[in-house]
Parts: structure tokens; sequence; C-alpha cells
């Protein structure tokens, strides 16, 4: 099995805050949003998020395996337990920084963007396997992370790996968000992820980790890789105009 990437919910720096196994699992990083909420993020309750999760889990078999499909920092932190991973090769959507934050990778001051899946093209990612055995509690963890607003759409869909087609679960943008955003150029993006900084890191390293895992896999995202081309002259200064 697969152990999570981090060995507990400690500060890796000053103010930083690491996603870790732990702080899912005990709660500590849900209370810590519920005790200062992003702006204009509402927060689920425990109850409806697992609610949440048990109604996708109605469609799967309990008995079979459940897959996860990564395309952002779950790629390089998962942070649950997980008895396989396989590239994968998502049609129909495509990997976009559409949500603007003000927490996490940004600030008020200088509000940051992240990744959901959006309509159109083709996303290259991984596909986590979780033993079924274990499929509920390891996507409770996932659900405490991603699911604790109401910015992503839950969904299963096949992503095709070099073993075969797996249905997945993977996290779809909520266009209806007031977070959402659409239409920004490469250079809007490049300059507000080179900027931005939160708890949970910067924005430029978001991006980069992001690229490092996909060359890892020997993938590519080409938008993703023209917009750190223009990011990078640009990091480390106060601020950047478009």
């Amino acid at each position: 099995m697969t152990p999570p990437d981090q060995p507990d919910n400690q500060p890796d720096d000053v103010g930083r805050i690491v996603i870790t196994r732990e702080g899912l699992r005990n709660g500590s990083l849900l209370a810590r949003i519920r005790a200062n909420p992003p702006p204009g993020i509402t927060v689920r309750s425990d109850a409806e998020i697992e609610a949440s999760l048990d109604a996708m889990l109605a469609t799967h078999d309990a008995a079979q395996d459940a897959w996860l499909f990564a395309y952002g920092s779950l790629m390089w932190n998962p942070a649950i337990q997980v008895v396989g991973r396989r590239a994968g090769l998502l049609h129909g959507w495509h990997r976009q920084f559409c949500f603007r934050i003000e927490a996490g990778r940004g600030s008020p001051a200088q509000p940051g963007l992240m990744l959901g899946l959006v309509r159109g093209g083709a996303c290259h990612g991984i596909a986590f396997r979780i033993a079924a055995a274990e499929a509920r509690d390891e996507l409770l963890l996932v659900w405490r992370r991603e699911m604790f607003g109401h910015g992503y759409l839950t969904r299963w869909v096949n992503v095709a790996t070099a073993e075969g087609v797996v249905r997945a679960v993977t996290f779809t943008a909520n266009p209806r968000h007031e977070r959402y955003v659409a239409g920004l150029s490469e250079a809007e993006v490049a300059a507000r992820l080179a900027v931005a900084r939160g708890v949970l890191g910067s924005g430029a390293d978001y991006l980069r980790e992001t690229l490092g895992h996909l060359r890892e896999l020997g993938l590519r995202d080409k938008r993703l890789e023209r917009i750190g081309v223009v990011m990078e002259p640009l990091v480390g200064k106060e601020t950047v105009s478009v």
C-alpha cells in the first residue's frame, strides 16, 4: 500500500500548513477552515460531507476497488492509502485555472487561482486505486479535503489507462460557484499565480508541482507549460499587472 506523503500535520515553515492524512482523519484541517472560513465559502457540516460521499458511492459496487482520478494537488499529495496508481487520460474534460481563491494559495490582497475540470478537450492525470474494504474511509478523507465547500461537483468518469478503462470518481468545476472565473488569458493566469501565496504555499509552486508530476509520468499539458514560461520571470515581484 502507498503511504501518505506527509508524516504529520505541522507547518513545514513559518505560517505554512501541509495537508496530511492525520489532519484529515482527526478533523484538525476542517476545524481550522471552519474557524476562519475562506471568503465567499460556505463550509459544509460533517453530516453534509458524508451524505455527499454516500450519494456518490450509491452507484458503486462495494465489493469492488474504487478509483480516484487526480489532476492537481492530489497527484503529488493524495494523503490516502492506495493499492495502485496508473497514468490516465480523461476525455471530454480539461484542467483549467478557474477558481479565484483568497485562502490556501492566495490571500485577499493577492488572490490566487486553483484548478478544476471544465468541459472539452482531454486531461492527463493519475488514477489511484483504493481497496474495496477501505474505499469509503479513504474517500471520506478526500471529501473532507475537496468537498467542504461547493466549488466542485463530483462525477464518475471513464479514464483510459494502459491496462484498460477504469471508472473513477473525480472533481469537476461548479460553474455556478461565485469563485468560478472563466475566460482568463494565459498571461492573466500567469500573473496571478506569480504573486499569490497563502498558508498552503504559492500559486507558482502549485503550477510547478502539477507540471513536474506530469513530466514524471511522461505526460504534458501544453497550456500549463505556456503559462509556466510566462509566470517564472514574474515570480518574486510584489505585484504584477497584465
